[in-house]
């Protein structure tokens, strides 16, 4: 009997092994007596209105401090761009300020439990002026250096605390598989093998080997799958087997909560058409159950309301999925109100709404925040030297020095002798926003200038400060004995950075043409390539003598010529260390190409860079057809002009001087016309423009396009009309369309599709072979939003022609 019995406890063990493939993990944080009482008499001593409040999580932008007192809320954030009192320029003090007010607020009402803040510092404290920016991800990746990760994450940590903050929404774990994903440079590589690594190691530079008031709560994202959905889209679908999602993209996770992460955020994404916010089998029997994980799981902004039946005011679903605490930036009001009916009419268990504030009390009580008290009183908080500190700037260096790789080495012209006469040319020469990407400063990281980053060193500067006959020009005839040409991606951020293809500007050419320029002038020429992913680069790599992929370097650029150069003896200061964690395109149509793949023709591989000891032999002629197969962006039926954000080559310029806009926003001089980023169906993939007098917004060109091959499609773009007394007029290069008959059609509030065929705007003497500014409106007084502007091939019917 006893053999019978041993062999069906055996049996019975192997099919729950079966039937639970995911790994089960060991946190080193694990569950203290004392502290599950505590959260079970906090819990006992909470109405239904204190536990709701407790899951939801604000934005500093909509919600006072004073409002806590009705609604004591468990946390606030800012999100990209959001800063105390919306001052971009707030100093720590006021950070700190601000964090008092929600604490006092939030512990003067309710059951007193303290409200958390969380931030995004993705790769520093990188919403505050003046704080250390680290490299992206994608370029610690290159590093594959997990203890400088821990050095990285622990001085990011107390960047963060001393503005009075305890949370960060980091470390991202996403292994990337399409690098069209426009948040592939938050991922660390194509392959778990650093990622694992690297999240073990960013939780514990974040929260310490205990947590206390030296460190701050970490959070692992985004559960699960972001970095393999189809096409590489943003929020998009992955249908990766139950066994490549534990295989791949799970990994990061197990390392994560095994160190101690304490929160967890769901995904954007879907997984099989589900979305994840909604996914119950994945955050409560995956994540909670099988794998062990005893923290709380944050929603990511609104992602709730992607969930079917849900919208941002109102989501059960994600409630009863797992979601533990519902980030709804701006509705968090109504999504109160609708939560606590929902528990009353049962829609929600209540044994649900328990489940999830245990969890959310226990991680406050785990970091001590009952005890710690107000922001301001803590160790670190108000200590500006610590934001931008040296020390911190010197781990952000190194980190830039082993994130480069070298591709091309020719005669190996590099190092580079610091007495040589230098040209310096390229738009990411002398531009910290373009070095440091998108999440530096604002969320897509544009509309900054130099001077939003100070103690920072531009590429121009570093280079500057170690080669003294260094010189920065955009004229390519200044005689030099060589040329270092910064160039690559503008900023951006997930969504707004997704692409068509890996085909470096495809539609525009000026960095390649500046390049043969250079060599047509016979001046050798260095290549220092800003990028957020491997992009096809094959024309730039044949007219560059040396080719040097830079990723996001951040604030600290003497990182690079801090390789890139000789010692005054000569001999090589610092040698290349970084090698790709992502495979390189052979050609652009490549987006999908991974370690391991059945059949691997990286143009580069995994693992590859060179170093100074190493006698490089890639050809001048690597091949320039982008795209062998045939499927270019030529076959393509739209071209986008505007989809979050201006699309290469457009750009916007406003007002009646035509003053350029970054990225679409900001206020003219003249004063006539500003425009914010809004949301419409994601965050800020809307314009909202407001004019006291007339003011154009265009999307223009730097030289005329030949778009013959639409003659017979059109344009078109969604309008809102925001005032009533709104008066515009489309214009396409000189061509103007009245659209008064339309605005007169359209609901205030409410978005509207407008098509315009080509055919109407031709009959006005509109020539699109010789296409300068593609679209554009003049109003004369009003508000108006705007968003999705398309060119099309084909006609997509009638149409509005006035």
């Amino acid at each position: 009997m006893l053999k019978f019995l041993a062999l069906s406890v055996f049996i019975f063990m192997n099919l729950a092994i079966a039937a639970n493939p995911w790994p089960r993990t060991n946190s080193r944080i694990q569950k203290d007596p004392n502290i599950e009482k505590t959260v079970k008499e906090i819990l006992d001593s909470m109405s239904l209105e204190d536990k709701v409040a407790q899951m939801i999580q604000a934005e500093i932008k909509h919600i006072k401090p004073s409002e806590l007192k009705q609604f004591p809320l468990g946390s606030v954030l800012n999100g990209g761009g959001s800063f105390p009192y919306d001052n971009k320029n707030a100093k720590v003090s006021d950070w700190v300020k601000l964090a008092d007010s929600y604490y006092k607020a939030s512990v003067s009402a309710g059951a007193g439990v303290p409200l958390i803040w969380g931030t995004d510092a993705v790769h520093g404290h990188n919403n505050v002026i003046g704080a250390t920016i680290f490299p992206h991800n994608i370029g610690l990746g290159a590093a594959n250096n997990s203890k400088l990760i821990e050095k990285i994450t622990a001085a990011t940590a107390k960047e963060v605390l001393a503005t009075g903050l305890d949370w960060i929404f980091a470390p991202t774990v996403a292994v990337v598989r399409n690098d069209r994903w426009g948040r592939t440079y938050e991922g660390y590589s194509e392959d778990p093998e650093i990622v694992k690594k690297y999240a073990a190691a960013g939780v514990r530079g974040l929260q310490g080997m205990d947590l206390n008031e030296d460190h701050l709560i970490a959070t692992a994202k985004h559960f699960i799958g972001d970095g393999g959905t189809e096409n590489g889209v943003d929020q998009g679908n992955n249908t990766a087997s139950e066994e490549d999602l534990i295989r791949l993209h799970a990994q990061g996770y197990v390392t994560a909560i095994n160190e101690g992460a304490q929160t967890v955020m769901a995904s954007f994404n879907s997984w099989k058409g589900k979305k994840l916010h909604g996914h119950k089998y994945l955050l409560t029997d995956v994540l909670k159950k099988q794998m062990g994980f005893d923290g709380f799981v944050i929603g990511d902004w609104n992602g709730h309301g992607q969930v079917d039946g849900c919208t941002n005011e109102s989501c059960p679903h994600a409630i009863n999925a797992g979601v533990d605490m519902i980030m709804v930036p701006e509705d968090w009001k109504m999504l109160f109100y609708n939560t606590v009916g929902q528990v009353k009419s049962g829609e929600i268990p209540m044994e649900r709404i328990n489940d999830a504030v245990t969890r959310i009390l226990r991680v406050k009580l785990r970091y001590g925040l009952m005890d710690l008290g107000k922001p301001s009183s803590r160790k670190h908080a108000g200590y500006s030297k610590l934001v931008g500190a040296k020390e911190h700037r010197e781990i952000a260096r190194q980190a830039v020095r082993e994130s480069l790789v070298l591709l091309k080495n020719k005669n190996q012209i590099l190092p580079l002798d610091r007495n040589k006469k230098i040209l310096v040319t390229g738009s990411g020469a002398n531009n910290i926003g373009k070095q440091s990407g998108g999440w530096s400063v604002t969320w897509q990281g544009t509309g900054t200038t130099n001077a939003d980053f100070p103690g920072a060193t531009s590429i121009f500067e570093a280079i500057k400060s170690v080669a003294p006959n260094s010189v920065l020009s955009d004229n390519l005839n200044t005689k030099a004995d060589l040329a270092i040409f910064v160039f690559g991606e503008d900023p951006y951020a997930e969504g707004q950075g997704d692409l068509e293809n890996l085909y470096y500007h495809a539609r525009y050419k000026s960095d390649l043409e500046t390049l043969k320029k250079l060599k047509a002038n016979g001046i050798p020429v260095v290549s220092l390539f800003i990028t957020g992913r491997p992009l096809w680069v094959n024309p730039e790599l044949n007219q560059s003598d040396a080719f040097v992929v830079t990723w996001l370097p951040g604030t600290e650029a003497l990182g690079i010529t801090d390789v890139l150069f000789k010692k005054n003896s000569g001999d090589i200061n610092y040698d290349f260390k970084g090698k790709l964690s992502f495979s390189w395109p052979s050609h652009a149509n490549q987006t999908e190409i991974n370690r391991f793949d059945k059949s691997y023709r990286a143009l580069f591989p995994y693992g590859y860079g060179l170093s100074y000891t190493m006698i490089d032999t890639l050809s001048d002629e690597l091949p320039e057809i982008p795209f062998p197969d045939g499927n270019g962006p030529g076959s393509k039926e739209e071209l986008e002009v505007f989809a979050g954000r201006p699309i290469a080559p457009f750009e916007v310029f406003a007002g009646a001087e035509n003053q350029k806009l970054p990225a679409g926003i900001g206020q003219t001089n003249d004063g006539s016309l500003k425009a914010i980023a809004i949301d419409k169906d994601v965050q800020e993939d809307a314009r909202q423009i407001s004019v006291n007098r007339e003011a154009s917004y265009l999307f223009k060109t730097s030289s005329a396009l030949n778009l013959s091959h639409y003659f017979d499609g059109g344009i078109s773009f969604e309008l809102r009309k925001d005032t009533h007394d709104l008066a515009l007029n489309l214009i396409i290069n000189q061509t103007k369309l009245d659209l008064g008959s339309k605005l007169n059609e359209m609901q205030q509030g409410e978005w509207t599709k407008i098509y315009v065929p080509f055919a109407c705007l031709e009959g006005r003497g509109l020539d699109i072979r010789a296409l300068q500014t593609a679209f554009g409106l003049i109003a004369t007084r009003g508000t108006y939003s705007l968003a999705n502007i398309k060119l099309y091939k084909k006609s997509q019917g009638q149409g509005y022609c006035e």
